[in-house]
C-alpha cells in the first residue's frame, strides 16, 4: 500500500512509499482511507516544532474518514462497509480527559493516517454523518470538534448571542458556521478583503479587516454598542490574546486554541479581573461530544468548507500550500 513517510524533519523530505497493508488486531478495525484533512499541527511536526525528538520514519496526519475493511475478533462497534472517522484523542470517550489521554493521539503519540489503510481501535472512530462525503468528513476531528467543543461544550453559547472569530482556517471557519446554524451573530475578522467577501456569504454578519482596523477589539465593542462579544475562540496567541480578552463583554469566554503568531504571551491578570473573563485552553473534545457534533451536522445539513483538494502523490505541494497561509477553510487529501 502507499504510505506518506517522513525520515527527516522538512516539507522536502516527504516521501509516498510502499509499505505491508496492516492487519487489525483483537479490538482494532482496518479502515481503508479515503480523505484526509490538514491541520497547523502536521506542520508543526513535519517541521520538527512540537516534537524534536521524533522517531523516524514517520506518518503525518490526524484527522481522516474511510470504509471499514475488516474488524478484529473482539471489536463490536463496526462491521465492514461502515463510514467511519478518526477520533484525535483517542481513548477520550467522554468525561474530563485525562494525562493518559493525552498519550494516545492520532498521528502524535499513534500512527498517522497519510496511509491507504489504518489500523486503529474500534473506540476511535465515530460514524460518518449521512449528508457528508468522505472528503468532507475529514475535516471534522481537529477543527470541527475544537469549534463544536468550544463554542458549545465550554462557552456554552445561546441564540442570539454573539461570538468573534479570527481569520479563515479551519476552526475559525466551522466556529462561523456552527455560530449560524445555533441563530447567533458572527462578527468575523481577516486581513484580506476578498477573504472578508466570502466570509460575509458564508453568513458573518460583520467583518473586520484587521491590518486596516488594528485595534479590532474597539470596533468589536463598537459593534455590540460597547457590551462586547459573548465568546471567542482564539487562534493567534501571541499578537491576538490580549486583544481577544479585550473584546469580550463581562464574564464572556476566551477558548486559547492556536498560536499562529506564537504561544507566549505578555499578560496582565488586570486584562481579565474587570470583566471576569473566562480563558479556557482547548483540546479538541471528547468522542462523546464529537459524535454529537455529527448528529447536528445530519440535523442541519451543515457543509465543512473545503478549499482545495490534492492527489495524494503531490503531498509536498498541499503542505506548502497550507504554508502559506492563503487558504480559506480546510485543505484535503484525496486517496488512490
Amino acid at each position: 500500500m502507499k504510505t506518506i513517510q517522513l525520515n527527516r524533519f522538512g516539507i522536502e523530505n516527504l516521501q509516498v512509499v510502499s509499505t505491508e497493508k496492516p492487519a487489525p488486531g483483537a479490538h482494532e478495525v482496518l479502515v481503508k482511507v479515503e480523505a484526509a484533512s490538514f491541520n497547523f499541527l502536521d506542520l508543526m511536526m513535519i517541521n520538527g516544532y512540537y516534537n524534536p525528538d521524533l522517531a523516524f520514519p514517520y506518518t503525518p496526519g490526524s484527522d481522516a474518514a474511510g470504509i471499514v475493511e475488516s474488524i478484529g475478533s473482539a471489536v463490536t462497534r463496526w462491521k465492514k462497509g461502515d463510514r467511519v472517522i478518526t477520533h484525535f484523542i483517542q481513548t477520550w470517550i467522554a468525561g474530563s480527559k485525562s494525562i493518559v489521554d493525552f498519550q494516545n493521539r492520532t498521528g502524535l503519540e499513534k500512527p498517522g493516517v497519510l496511509r491507504e489503510y489504518i489500523c486503529i481501535s474500534e473506540d476511535a472512530l465515530i460514524a460518518t454523518p449521512a449528508n457528508l462525503s468522505s472528503a468532507e468528513a475529514s475535516t471534522l476531528p481537529i477543527a470541527g470538534l475544537t469549534a463544536w467543543t468550544g463554542l458549545i461544550d465550554y462557552a456554552n453559547l445561546k441564540p442570539g448571542q454573539t461570538i468573534l472569530t479570527q481569520g479563515t482556517g479551519g476552526v475559525s471557519v466551522f466556529a462561523l458556521q456552527i455560530a449560524k446554524a445555533m441563530g447567533a451573530r458572527v462578527i468575523a475578522t481577516s486581513g484580506s478583503a476578498d477573504k472578508l467577501e466570502r466570509l460575509k456569504a458564508l453568513g458573518a454578519h460583520e467583518v473586520i479587516n484587521y491590518r486596516d482596523t488594528p485595534d479590532w477589539h474597539v470596533e468589536a465593542k463598537r459593534l455590540t454598542n460597547g457590551r462586547g462579544v459573548d465568546a471567542i475562540l482564539d487562534v493567534g496567541g501571541t499578537e491576538t490574546l490580549t486583544k481577544s480578552v479585550y473584546a469580550v463583554k463581562a464574564d464572556g469566554f476566551v477558548g486559547l486554541v492556536g498560536n499562529l503568531s506564537g504561544a507566549v504571551v505578555p499578560f496582565n491578570i488586570y486584562d481579565t479581573v474587570p470583566n471576569n473573563a473566562t480563558l479556557r485552553g482547548i483540546s479538541v473534545g471528547s468522542r462523546e461530544s464529537f459524535e454529537a457534533f455529527a448528529r447536528a451536522i445530519e440535523l442541519t445539513t451543515l457543509k465543512p468548507v473545503i478549499d482545495r483538494v490534492f492527489p495524494f502523490d503531490a503531498v509536498q505541494e498541499a503542505y506548502r500550500y497550507m504554508e502559506s497561509k492563503t487558504f480559506f477553510g480546510k485543505i484535503i487529501i484525496a486517496f488512490p
